[in-house]
């Protein structure tokens, strides 16, 4: 018997014919299937109906659909009885739920170039690749009781999950259980489940090759990684369509790209929005906030964005502003922009009742009839910050459109952002911190069937509504600037419209550990734009754990320092000179390196690939048994960009000194130049062996109050760009590239830079800036460093470069381009050299 049969038959003996399936709808995204050999036939008592880019398979009153999307996407539907579902989503784009992909036949199954998919008893499938290798196979047919359902899929030891957004705990979920309904958890622990956000999307990566998993239902939904089985991992939900996408790499990188087809990549975000950013709960009365503002520019802290929370507003109401506290508002708005911030401020979706009293909010919402009913019609009322509050109906466009309009004014004095909190929705005074199960919704949107559902069915989606109403409407008032959002609830696909962060996080030195596979975790469900509240939101910080974690925060997506009202306060300055240097040299080497992060934010928004992301994502194959290279470095080391490793202590708290685990290849101290090299690590069981083939040095690093460890990877050109204060400022000087060669001759440094207006969407017409840098080393020695011609109209800051070479020593110390001679100097551990930015590039050669 063949090894794939032998692994098949206890499947087929599983499969009891009696077990009745619920009407859902199944989708599974892969690229690889493994082809039954010509004696497997259709399952015993089903029909099986070819399709052009899949197969239809009835069994009873039973129907199962699996097509293919494309040859890396398959999508597979389930339903009872003749009448097929609806075909539609709240997360996926509609132009790939319409694709359509090519199905080869096979005896009991099909494949698509990349995958194949095999049929078996009880309407369970095996999706394999081209050579054979198990990629996701049904445990069980789906258990049913009532309208809840779960699907069984074989787990091994060598599967490694990722993902689901930003759940407390370790990087990887293997082993752990998990429950999707958007909550309101304030001061959440590492054990709290569930808390503020729903992706029900993971990666399952096993010795070298990734599956993502889209469940597309909005319910209520469950994840279990092996916690009840070992040998199983399984999804469900308490009611809906069981509706879930599989899609194969087999390289992390590839499902990420697939996720951001089907689901939407992270828009370009504004410049500003990667710039240091100070809140608190709350800056009230404004000359508070004024006084923060005059402390950042007078201690020369760059800074591009503050924050207001909701006591800006009259008695807590959203779309207001407290006559008293903030008396000059507009006035405000523009000293701020003059002295070069940008305001965002707090938008909760609940609308005060108040009527009678000229809250047009209020008014106007009842006038369109935009709020939630009760199933008798009337209005639903929940208590929040305002007393009584009505909310919006976000599912009826219509409402979605009049939501955006209320921006209008605050957009009109020239607010930046918006900020979308307490909308999982959270409800005061109840017993589930959210509304009741029968609120009714009247759905009526593009690409759904119109109709009334319970809020059974929205909760989870209804903070991205939110958010997407927002966006929408800071769109509509300024169509050529980028939106900014930031929301604290969202559902797969909200990435489209907001950044997001982990929420009302705590004051501890374990919040700090947790956050590294928090933001990594969500940039592997889609939000790459997120971060953590600075310091931590419940408690207060001792000055050591404020520094260390303005330290980390600098290299992560958004970095916004946050603190809950009644705290100790957060503000870089407050413990004194000594640790307002260690804070502000962290937060000034952020803002050099803005050229690199904003790059990398630009291919986010084409490729998905997070901004920060866990190594495996860059390192697929740095073990030689394939497992996620992570489980080295405990979870606490972090890539941002392709280039760049951080690795704070993953005891943040102890002094002992601990281990830095570097991917193989060549790396280099981003603060010294100092280079090291490392191999490929080799199967974690295999102790012994393991032992025997490590020989090289451990790098252990002695934590010290002022130091976070930073490499560079070999091969590698990193943009720097000289010091401002804010990203309104022009940087004065040249660009700076810091060039890091690998070892290994035959291996091209490369490295790019893109450049934009930073606010608008003209980059769309052609109004940017690329370029892509190489250099080679020569057989004489020599290094031939080539800046290729400019794409893109737009003309950066820039007229010079600066070359800062590491690891490498020139022979002849000369430098000259085609028509001069260059100066080569050595400056600490680098050679560097300078020469004219021309749009159509050029070439150095240095020997």
């Amino acid at each position: 018997m063949s090894h794939f049969f032998a692994s098949i038959v206890p499947w087929f003996i599983a499969a009891a014919p009696s077990r009745r399936l619920r009407c859902v709808t199944l989708s599974v995204a892969f690229l690889s299937v493994v082809t039954l050999a010509a004696a497997a036939q259709t399952p015993a008592g089903a029909d099986l109906e070819r399709l052009a880019n899949g197969v239809r398979v009835h069994r009873g009153d039973q129907t199962m659909e699996i097509t293919t999307l494309r040859d890396d996407v398959i999508r597979v539907r389930s339903w009872q009885g003749t009448s097929e579902p609806e075909n539609s989503s709240w997360a996926v784009l509609p132009e790939a739920l319409r694709s359509t992909g090519q199905a080869t036949p096979e005896p009991a199954g099909f494949s698509t170039g990349k995958l194949h998919v095999a049929l078996g008893p009880g309407l369970m499938f095996t999706v394999t690749d081209n050579i054979g290798n198990i990629l996701e196979q049904d445990a069980e047919p789906m258990v049913c009781r009532g309208t809840d359902f779960r699907i069984y899929k074989h787990r091994t030891r060598d599967d490694h999950f990722f993902g689901l957004g930003d759940k407390p705990g370790p990087l990887d979920r293997s082993g752990e259980a998990f429950t999707l309904w958007n909550t309101d958890q304030f001061g959440w622990q590492e054990s709290t489940d569930p808390i503020y956000k729903s992706i029900p999307f993971f990666l399952d990566v096993r010795q070298g090759r990734t599956l993502g998993v889209f469940f597309n239902n909005t319910f209520r939904s469950f994840f279990d990684f092996g916690r009840e089985k070992a040998d199983e991992y399984s999804f469900g939900s308490v009611d809906g369509p069981a509706d879930y996408f599989l899609l194969y790499g087999p390289t992390p990188k590839q499902v990420l790209s697939d996720y951001a087809w089907l689901t939407g990549p992270t828009p370009l975000p504004p410049l500003w929005s990667l710039g240091f950013q100070q809140s608190r709960y709350t800056y009230s009365p404004e000359s508070e906030l004024v006084e923060v503002d005059h402390r950042l520019r007078a201690d020369k802290i760059p800074t591009d964005v503050l924050w207001l929370d909701i006591h800006f507003q009259k008695n807590n109401m959203p779309f207001t502003i407290d006559p008293e506290c903030f008396p000059n508002f507009p006035q405000l708005v523009k000293n701020l922009a003059a002295d070069q911030f940008h305001l965002v401020v707090i938008t909760d979706l609940h609308i005060a009742r108040q009527p009678g009293i000229g809250y047009d909010p209020y008014d106007s919402g009842v006038a369109g009839d935009h709020f939630l009913k009760m199933p008798d019609g009337s209005t639903y009322v929940g208590t929040v910050w305002p007393g009584p509050a009505v909310f919006p109906d976000f599912t009826q466009q219509r409402s979605l459109a009049w939501w955006g309009s209320l921006y209008k004014p605050f957009i009109a004095e020239g607010i930046a952002g918006f900020w979308n909190d307490m909308n999982e929705p959270a409800v005061f005074n109840t017993p589930t911190k959210t509304m009741p199960d029968d609120v009714q919704h009247r759905i009526d949107m593009p690409g759904l069937l119109k109709r009334t559902t319970d809020h059974r069915e929205i909760h989870n989606v209804y903070g991205m509504l939110n958010s997407e109403g927002t966006y929408d409407g800071m769109l509509a008032a300024r169509p050529n600037e980028r939106p900014f959002v930031m929301t604290r609830a969202s559902f797969a696909g909200g990435q489209r419209y907001a950044v997001t962060w982990t929420g009302d996080n705590s004051s501890t030195w374990n919040h700090l550990r947790m956050t590294m596979p928090q933001l990594m975790n969500l940039g592997l469900s889609g939000f790459s734009m997120a971060g953590a509240d600075v310091g931590g939101f419940a408690g207060s910080p001792p000055a050591d754990l404020l520094t260390k974690w303005l330290e980390v925060s600098a290299f992560q997506p958004i970095d916004r320092d946050h603190s809950a009202k009644g705290t100790r306060r957060h503000e870089v300055w407050v413990d004194g000179p000594a640790q307002e240097a260690i804070r502000r040299h962290f937060i000034e080497e952020r803002y050099r390196l803005l050229p690199y992060l904003y790059t990398t934010t630009e291919h986010t928004a084409h490729d998905g690939v997070p901004m920060m992301r866990p190594l495996f994502v860059e390192f697929p194959e740095a073990t030689t048994d394939g497992h996620p290279f992570d489980l080295e470095a405990g979870g606490s080391e972090f890539l941002v960009g392709p280039d760049l490793l951080v690795a704070p202590n993953p005891s943040p708290e102890e002094i002992a000194p601990y281990e830095v685990h570097l991917p193989p290849g060549t790396w280099y101290d981003y603060w010294t130049g100092e280079r090291f090299e490392r191999a490929a690590k080799i199967a974690t069981r295999d102790l012994e062996q393991r032992d025997q083939l490590h020989s090289v040095q451990p790098l252990m690093i002695t934590p010290t109050l002022d130091a976070l460890p930073v490499y560079v990877h070999g091969g590698s050109i990193v943009p720097i760009e000289p010091l401002t204060q804010s990203t309104e400022e022009t940087p004065k000087g040249p660009l700076t590239l810091r060039v890091y060669p690998a070892t290994d001759r035959t291996t091209p440094c490369t490295g790019e830079v893109y450049a934009d207006d930073g606010h608008s969407f003209n980059f769309r017409q052609g109004d940017y800036a690329r370029v892509n840098f190489s250099c080679a080393l020569q057989q004489d020695g020599s290094m031939t460093f080539t800046v290729a011609p400019q794409q893109g109209r737009f003309h950066p800051w820039w007229t010079e470069y600066r070359l800062e070479i590491y690891g490498w020593t020139p022979t002849r110390h000369t430098a000259s381009t085609d028509s001069s001679k260059l100066p080569l100097t050595a400056a600490g551990s680098a050679w560097t050299v300078s020469f004219p930015a021309k749009p159509n590039g050029g070439t150095v050669q240095i020997q």
